[in-house]
Formats: structure tokens, sequence, C-alpha cells
């Protein structure tokens, strides 16, 4: 009886020490077949996150342009364009001051372009600013 008991056990453990060839063989494949969809799907989204981080950059540059000619009033001089210098390379900006249904208010357009992919992109963000030429002041009493 422990004979056939020892060899019982030796028999176990020689047949759970290992993979067969069959079962390497498929975990090859499989890996094979996985690897190369899984490197796309990364490229891909390495691709989307850089054109994400310059539409972002983008809109910051263009909140802050919009914000900067509002507190200026460089707006009411007309159209102007420029870029945003070498800490943007790659990025323009263009403003163009276009009418409103009230004669004292303006729109103000801040458009910012850049080429991401061999396209021409652009993001336009607009706000409405007190034309200061039909306002009067108030007079003061001295």
């Amino acid at each position: 009886m422990r004979s056939k008991r020892r060899d019982n056990l030796v028999g176990r453990s020689a047949r759970s020490g290992g993979f067969t060839f069959v079962e390497l063989l498929a975990t090859v494949v499989l890996i094979g077949t996985i690897m190369p969809v899984a490197m796309r799907t990364i490229a891909l989204c390495t691709r989307l996150a850089g054109q994400s981080r310059r539409e972002i950059e983008a809109v910051s540059l263009a909140s802050t342009k919009l914000a900067e000619l509002v507190a200026s009033k460089d707006w009411a001089t007309g159209g102007k364009a420029g870029n945003f210098g070498a800490d943007w390379p790659g990025y323009e900006w263009s403003a163009e001051v276009s009418g409103w249904t009230e004669s004292t208010v303006r729109q103000l357009d801040v458009e910012v372009l850049w080429t991401s992919q061999g396209r021409q992109r652009q993001i336009t963000l607009s706000t409405l600013v007190l034309s200061l030429i039909h306002i009067s002041e108030p007079t003061r009493p001295y």
C-alpha cells in the first residue's frame, strides 16, 4: 500500500511541475496576436493625448489674449494679429471686433491657429465689450 501511494504522489508532482509544449505554444500565439493591437492602441492614445494637450494650450492662450485685449482696451483699435513669441511657437492669434444688436456693445473674437499633424486647427473665443465711443462721461460736480 505504501508503495502505491508513493508512486501516486511522485506521478502527481512530476505532472504538475511545468507546462506542456502545446500550452506554451498557445500562450506565444495569444501574445503575438494581442501585442500588435495593444501597441496600436497605445500609439493612438498617445497621439490623441498630444492633440488634446495642444488644444488645451490654444484655449488657454486665447483666453489670456482675450482678457489682455479687454483689460488694455486694445480691442477698440480694430483687428489685430500676432504670435505668442518663443514661449509658444507655432501658435498665432488674431482679434476681430464686430457689431452687436445694441449700438453700445461690440463682439470681440480671438482666434488662435496652430498646425497639428499637417492640418490647420483653430479655436475661437468671444466676449462682449462695451463700446466707449457712444457713451458720454457723466459730469461730476466740483
